[in-house]
């Protein structure tokens, strides 16, 4: 993986990383961001709506989870993300176990697939908040029995997008047309730092009616 952008963060808050999730939380570091971690509320991701696509989910998502944390803090500047993949316009989610892992393998096996990440940043103190989506294109080749078995033994599919990991180490996962890698991994650092040094321009004011920022994008 190349090295990672970095900005300066866009007010003088404490950056808020509302997320669980170790790779993003490594992410940061490797970028040499300082933050502090405050996952949001299960209650923040809610079901899918009705014919709502990939990128229009994790830019809700994303939003959602911003805005729990957002709610439970004076001052911040929150940082949320989600990530899917999209194999032919179905959405892969994390796994809820093996069996739904290897189904999810052996559906990605030899085609191109999509990994959407969208994230939301936004500023408690000042009432303002971007959502952007990224688009990786990867191309998984065939998987034999045997690479199945061994990964779904690993165990390393858990709690990932499309029970699948770029960061693992394996050679059967190819990022296409130049791509982010690290949205693969859940947060498109390169974007991240364009929106941290432009976010005078791209934010927007929170109105009290604002829920669901997808529709513009």
């Amino acid at each position: 993986m190349r090295a990672l952008p970095r900005a300066d963060l866009p007010t003088d808050e404490s950056l808020i990383l509302a997320s669980g999730s170790p790779r993003r939380s490594q992410l940061l570091k490797a970028a040499g961001y300082s933050f502090v971690v405050q996952p949001a509320s299960d209650e923040a991701e809610c079901g899918m709506c009705s014919r709502e696509t990939a990128p229009e989910l994790v830019a809700r998502y994303a939003y959602r989870k911003a805005a729990d944390v957002a709610a439970k803090n004076d001052s911040g500047l929150v940082l949320a993300a989600d990530t899917v993949a999209s194999c032919y316009g179905q959405i892969l989610g994390k796994p809820h176990d093996i069996e739904h892992a290897e189904a999810m393998l052996r559906q990605l096996s030899g085609r191109r697939h999509d990994v959407y990440s969208g994230f939301c940043v936004w500023s408690v103190s000042q009432n303002r908040c971007v959502v952007e989506v990224v688009r990786t294109e990867l191309q998984m080749k065939t998987l034999s029995e045997e690479m199945l078995a061994h990964y779904l033994d690993s165990m390393m599919w858990e709690g990932k997008a499309g029970a699948f990991g770029f960061q693992d180490g394996n050679d059967w996962l190819e990022v296409l047309n130049g791509g982010s890698e690290t949205n693969v991994v859940g947060l498109p650092m390169e974007r991240l730092a364009e929106v941290f040094f432009d976010f005078d321009l791209l934010a927007t004011e929170i109105s009290v009616e604002k829920d669901d920022p997808s529709s513009s994008n």
